[in-house]
């Protein structure tokens, strides 16, 4: 990439940080937090019900999905995974409600036939999974969801959440200060 790509993105990568600090600084956050509260919150709010919807046995399906219907939004997540896991899940589904990507969505995918079969297809109008976000719509999310768990920890008195390392391996390999694997 030449140098003026790679200002073109590092700014690209500013205003992002900063729309998504803006959307997440505006928002009323329950105390101490809860993912549920906030989600319900979040549906009074806008004046339009958001269903949480346990999940589990899955395989090839995302663990998060958000499906928009004539009624509702639905936010499909895994139920048999970590109580953490599931936070970050319900928040990375309700950022792109937040960010109003749920407005470009296409239409109804197998995933979400297989995991809401009882629902009839003509309901469905878009269904939103890892898999039919844009590159930067799921980075939006993303940080967005990051943004309200940190800024949550901090307003709760708590340390922000530690970031996941990249690599399990390498990090249990890692000594105490980081510096990368051991070797020998």
């Amino acid at each position: 990439m030449s140098t003026g790509g790679r200002l073109r993105a590092l700014r690209e990568r500013r205003r992002l940080k900063l729309r998504c600090r803006q959307t997440v600084d505006a928002l009323e956050l329950p105390r101490p937090f809860d993912a549920f509260a906030f989600i319900a919150s979040l549906a009074r709010t806008r004046g339009r019900p958001i269903e949480l919807i346990p999940v589990t046995d899955r395989p090839h399906t995302p663990c998060g999905l958000l499906v928009t219907t004539d009624r509702a939004d639905c936010i499909l997540y895994a139920a048999d995974t970590t109580p953490l896991h599931q936070q970050h899940i319900l928040l990375h589904e309700a950022a792109h409600i937040i960010c109003g990507h749920y407005d470009t969505a296409p239409s109804a995918t197998s995933a979400a036939r297989v995991l809401m079969p009882n629902l009839p297809p003509a309901l469905v109008q878009r269904v939103l999974g890892r898999t039919v976000y844009t590159e930067p719509q799921e980075r939006e999310a993303e940080l967005v969801a990051s943004l309200i768990r940190c800024r949550a920890a901090r307003d709760d008195g708590l340390r922000p959440p530690a970031l996941v390392p990249r690599n399990r391996v390498e990090s249990l390999l890692s000594p105490p200060d980081g510096r990368g694997p051991r070797h020998g």
